[in-house]
């Protein structure tokens, strides 16, 4: 049986949260031991420079990233693990696939419009450009399947419109992508307003928890964390939006049930859970900090790694680009 590839990036643009971490990443180790998928990630530097970066801090965080996916459990044996601007087909393809999109069509793309306003006076034409670099990712390794929210599945839909296209000029070059849904993941919320979800990008910390974060600090938001005056701890995501949150939050970091959470705090209070939610976060993010601590003391180590999976990865998608390039007409390389 020929297996699925998945693929997704990640963008190095400071440490991710625990929010990222129970709803996406733990999933994507959960998918190495899944025999029908291989999976394809990368630190998708190249995305993160649409707006103005400083490059030590953009060297750094992509290095942290790198650790931080090699310290969630992600084995670089069993996926192709890379940094995307060390691998040039990114940007070859990109070119091409340029030709075979429409003005139009990015004209209409929400996040172009939404960062736009963010940043009114840096509209450039890689923002502008910035789905079809993240087609090319797609298409490069022929993925399958890819991993998105609802803010990216747009782009995932104009990735299919290009490769249509471009297929039906040059037959059968690109596999048709389809958005990914994981079988494991969660919604997790703000610790200050559990209306919304929880982001890096608050200007407020106290609403999230980064992966790296130091105990204390943890234990100190969940402390402060948004709950009501009723003092129950039960599951209601209408009445109680942020005991809710706290108790999914232990439960996935424990294993628990909801229901076997509601039980062990019955009629203890909120003093009583939320530091025991902070405790079992802490429990839970010890292990990846250290390990993220230790690796980034072992640059050697790192930077072995990285070569590693720039090669699986470039291996993967010259093959592609051997076709790209024959089917436009390109001269064969020497």
């Amino acid at each position: 049986m020929m297996k699925k590839r998945i693929l997704s990036g990640v963008q190095p643009s400071g440490t991710p949260t625990l929010g990222n971490y129970l709803g996406a990443f733990r999933s994507w180790v959960a998918l190495q031991d899944d025999p029908q998928y291989e999976s394809v990630y990368c630190v998708v530097d190249m995305h993160a420079i649409t707006i103005r970066r400083d490059r030590e801090e953009l060297r750094r965080q992509t290095r942290e990233l790198y650790a931080l996916l090699l310290a969630i459990g992600l084995d670089p044996e069993r996926n192709v693990l890379f940094i995307q601007s060390q691998v040039p087909q990114h940007a070859e393809l990109t070119w091409v696939l340029n030709c075979y999109t429409m003005f139009g069509e990015l004209s209409r793309m929400t996040q172009f419009k939404e960062k736009s306003a963010r940043h009114p006076d840096n509209i450039n034409a890689g923002l502008f450009d910035y789905p079809v670099l993240m087609a090319a990712d797609i298409l490069l390794y022929q993925a399958h399947l890819v991993p998105v929210g609802g803010d990216q599945k747009q782009h995932v839909e104009l990735t299919r419109d290009i490769a249509v296209r471009f297929n039906g000029v040059h037959p059968d070059v690109f596999t048709l992508p389809e958005p990914y849904i994981p079988p494991v993941g969660a919604r997790i919320m703000s610790l200050t307003d559990p209306t919304r979800k929880m982001d890096k990008s608050d200007p407020n910390p106290a609403s999230h928890v980064l992966l790296t974060e130091a105990p204390d600090a943890i234990m100190k938001k969940f402390k402060k964390a948004v709950t009501d005056s009723d003092a129950q701890v039960r599951y209601d995501t209408t009445q109680k939006p942020g005991v809710s949150n706290l108790m999914a939050i232990y439960a996935l970091a424990t294993g628990l049930s909801l229901e076997e959470t509601e039980k062990q705090f019955e009629g203890q209070g909120y003093g009583v859970f939320k530091p025991a939610v902070g405790e079992a976060v802490v429990a839970l993010l010890r292990p990846v900090r250290e390990r993220v601590e230790a690796l980034l003391r072992d640059p050697g180590f790192l930077e072995a790694e990285m070569a590693r999976g720039r090669e699986r990865a470039c291996a993967i998608a010259e093959k592609t680009m051997a076709d790209v390039r024959h089917a436009v007409g390109f001269l064969p390389k020497g």
